[in-house]
């Protein structure tokens, strides 16, 4: 299977999805990736590898 690389935007959306929603594993198989990616992602918004970014302030991208 090819890897691929997942936009900044796309990460922090999906990170505003699954702490709203509160169940990562759900928004991984919404947006067919793997659960594991979704918690790296969302630890790494919290210890702020994103830099200065607001989830609140983010648009929405659809699903792929």
């Amino acid at each position: 299977m090819k890897r691929q690389r997942h936009s900044v935007e796309f990460k922090i959306q999906v990170v505003q999805e699954a702490l709203e929603a509160g169940n990562k594993t759900a928004v991984a198989r919404r947006y067919d990736i793997h659960p594991n990616l979704v918690h790296r992602w969302t630890k790494e918004y919290q210890d702020g590898k994103f830099g200065d970014v607001d989830i609140t302030a983010t648009p929405t991208l659809d699903a792929k």
